[in-house]
């Protein structure tokens, strides 16, 4: 006799038991990278996108690392979400936040492609 396909999959069963949508548990770990132009000064965008995660979510993990010129890339869990070298411009605060949010239930990430003009002091 064959085992039926499927069997030993137990561990499966009751994981979205509780019904409350409060994700205990279920939450996965998110890792953030943000590699920038250090030369271009592009420090204080950095310090202003990680704080604003950090408001959100107090237990990322977010590290930077110097990057090429003009460079502001974000990976989250490995994964290129943000380029200012193919947008031209910095994420909103609340694109990466909602980036965060499917991260951390699992949802597939998406590149944002909304960003704003980075700020120009003439």
């Amino acid at each position: 006799h064959v085992a039926a396909p499927g069997s030993g999959g137990a561990a499966v069963s009751g994981a979205m038991s509780g019904g409350t949508g409060d994700g205990n548990g279920a939450e996965r770990r998110v890792r953030i990278v943000v590699e920038y132009c250090e030369p271009c000064g592009f420090e204080a965008t950095y310090q202003e996108l990680a704080n604003a995660v950090r408001d959100e979510y107090p237990d990322i993990e977010i590290e930077s690392r110097l990057g090429g010129t003009g460079a502001f890339e974000i990976e989250i869990n490995g994964q290129l979400v943000f380029s200012k070298l193919e947008n031209g411009g910095f994420p909103y605060e609340k694109d990466l936040i909602e980036a965060i949010r499917r991260a951390r239930n699992g949802e597939p990430l998406e590149k944002i492609t909304n960003s704003r003009p980075p700020c120009v002091i003439l």
